[in-house]
């Protein structure tokens, strides 16, 4: 192999690997909301944390928090209420997947320390007294299932 396509394949693997780096930020805007019994609560202090730190926020809003691989725990504190807990479950991004086929790993290695090949839910709703658990890929499901449902069907 001559000196210029030795240049070449080590272009395209710096450009191939850590796509997600590339493509999607560190950080992620989740939505929190408080209820209890299926009405809403508002002004409950709630705190999410995972390994990358914490974050504090009243809810209802949307915060912005730091992606990680691992899961991301919310919980809401309000006076008169029990304690809402919530776990938001991280998934690998699509562009981690891309990363390890054709970047051969290295890519998906910076993307997995530095967060950005994850993913959390985007509605993060906690219910008061409740301990519960959110997936980003139920969500997806859920998205799925409105777009395909028909005008005047109950979805």
């Amino acid at each position: 192999m001559n000196r210029f396509s030795l240049l070449q394949a080590v272009a395209v693997l710096v450009l191939v690997s850590g796509c997600s780096t590339i493509t999607q930020s560190e950080n992620q805007r989740v939505s929190v909301t408080t209820s209890h019994e299926g009405k809403a609560i508002e002004g409950a202090d709630c705190s999410l944390t995972n390994d990358k730190g914490t974050w504090v926020t009243k809810a209802p809003s949307q915060i912005d928090v730091r992606k990680s691989g691992e899961n991301l725990s919310v919980v809401c504190k309000k006076e008169g209420f029990v304690d809402g807990l919530l776990t938001a479950i991280s998934r690998a991004a699509g562009s981690m997947w891309g990363n390890i086929i054709f970047g051969g790993g290295i890519g998906a290695i910076i993307d997995h320390s530095k967060g950005t090949g994850y993913d959390y839910p985007n509605t993060l709703p906690v219910e008061m007294g409740k301990s519960n658990t959110v997936d980003k890929a139920q969500e997806k499901q859920v998205v799925q299932q409105a777009a395909n449902c028909q005008p005047g069907q109950s979805c």
